[in-house]
């Protein structure tokens, strides 16, 4: 499977998907360990990606997003941005109240 195919099929099947440098267990950057712990801190269920683990993930990612930095944050296959995004909508409620609409809290 392409890489490309790889990441939609990750994307469409989970509600959360965020694909970040290690895990939200051991996270291996800031950046993904502040996203990780705002999805862990609203109790919601989401699925990780350890680009570190395959580095056509972690170009391929990139690439597919448009976006140049990791993590990377989707929900309900929508692209929701990275690290400083997802602070700021968690800081003004935004990503809470984004997380009720969809029904995932």
């Amino acid at each position: 499977m392409e890489i490309k195919e790889k990441i939609q099929k990750l994307i469409n099947e989970n509600n959360i998907c965020l694909f970040m440098k290690g895990t939200p267990d051991a996270p291996q950057c800031g950046f993904s360990m502040a996203v990780s712990n705002v999805l862990k801190h609203l109790k919601v269920n989401f699925n990780s990606i350890n680009v570190l683990e395959d580095e056509k993930m972690r170009q391929g990612i990139k690439d597919f997003s448009d976006w140049p930095t990791i993590p990377q944050l989707y929900i309900k296959g929508n692209f929701i941005g990275g690290c400083d995004i997802v602070k700021e909508m968690f800081e003004n409620g935004e990503l809470k109240t984004l997380l009720e609409k969809k029904k995932l809290i």
